[in-house]
């Protein structure tokens, strides 16, 4: 058990400003990041043995975290406007779009109806702001098959939000 204790602190002390740079990013709250943050070490901890090495620690840690974020907002019943999401100088024109009409319960509504590995490498892409090969390692297949995942993934959801528009 000491040897699982040493491990578990190994990671937190090396993977522990990755999620809260993260988290920061998602909530624009340091003080919401700080809080998830700790969520999301204690939930890996109990759950660790369901780490089977398939992603990276870190984008494992990630999707906890990002699951721990969405339940808190659920909890608070608080959304927050898409416009105040700060997304990377590469913006393309979905994120644009997307900042400009749809609020944040929206686009998490049309991301949670994406098939996989759609979604997972799209938020990945534009949350975890990962490169196409960091997503190509963790699926295990080629810089190109990310590329091409992502931008299937981004018409997938502009062709939502058309019909949404024209609804």
């Amino acid at each position: 058990m000491a040897g699982f204790k040493e491990e578990f602190e190994k990671i937190y002390r090396m993977y522990f400003n990755d999620v809260f740079l993260f988290l920061k990013k998602l909530s624009k709250d340091e003080s919401i990041a700080e809080e998830i943050t700790s969520e999301t070490f204690f939930k890996a901890m109990r759950s660790i043995d369901n780490f089977h090495g398939k992603t990276e620690v870190r984008v494992w840690l990630c999707q906890i975290a990002k699951n721990c974020y969405f339940s808190y907002l659920k909890k608070q019943q608080r959304t927050e406007n898409i416009d105040d999401m700060d997304f990377p100088d590469t913006q393309d024109p979905i994120e644009e779009r997307m900042s400009k009409q749809y609020d944040a319960k929206q686009i998490h509504l049309l991301l949670h109806n994406l098939a996989e590995p759609y979604k997972e490498v799209f938020m990945l892409r534009v949350f975890g702001e990962l490169s196409f090969k960091q997503i190509a390692d963790i699926f295990q297949k080629t810089d190109n098959w990310a590329c091409v995942t992502y931008h299937r993934a981004r018409n997938k959801i502009l062709t939502q939000m058309e019909d949404k528009d024209e609804q």
